[in-house]
């Protein structure tokens, strides 16, 4: 069985939308204001660029970062390369960038406990707020990499869902504190 990886930047209070600049949300751009850039607190994400052997979008993530990550070919050579899942039941065929490599649109969370019962190295979730509360519910996500920063933002999309659900155990298998204030927690999902 694959593993799945649900990564994320998180503010301290659970937010994770737009952290990286994408329009629409009044705090967009969060994880670069008035954060200090320190390298070493982005460590982790070189790492899950190296051992990820595929890649798992929404459809927002997917359209946000197809346009952009293909000609990032030095900061994303092995994320362009890797197949590419879209789970979305709107997005055609059509639809998807040709310069991206292998995509397929995958049409329901079923599909993506296929895709985890079938070969392969580790499955990496990247933005994809609604699908990683889908796939955190649904029991689907193995490991969360978290890198959360000292903000607090209010408003917006959650890490988790607010889902009256069973109590779910995690187990911290790593950590790290930064200089400029951000924590690494990579916890993986007790079974």
């Amino acid at each position: 069985m694959r593993t799945l990886i649900a990564t994320a930047f998180v503010s301290l209070d659970g937010v994770v939308e737009a952290p990286g600049g994408e329009p629409g949300y009044r705090n967009s751009g969060w994880t670069f204001q008035d954060v200090e850039f320190d390298p070493a607190a982005y460590e982790l994400k070189e790492r899950e660029q190296a051992e990820s052997s595929a890649m798992l979008l929404g459809r927002v993530s997917y359209q946000a970062f197809a346009p952009v990550w293909p000609g990032m070919t030095e900061e994303f050579p092995a994320y362009n390369a890797m197949p590419k899942y879209v789970v979305s039941t709107t997005l055609r065929e059509e639809d998807l960038v040709t310069n991206w490599g292998e995509t397929t649109v995958l049409r329901s969370l079923d599909d993506v406990a296929a895709l985890k019962e079938g070969d392969g190295g580790p499955i990496i979730v990247h933005g994809s707020a609604t699908l990683g509360r889908a796939l955190s519910d649904a029991g689907l996500v193995d490991r969360h990499h978290l890198l959360v920063f000292p903000v607090l933002l209010g408003a917006g999309k959650r890490l988790f869902s607010g889902t009256d659900k069973d109590k779910q155990n995690l187990r911290l298998v790593e950590s790290g504190s930064y200089s400029n204030g951000v924590q690494k927690l990579v916890y993986d999902v007790v079974r």
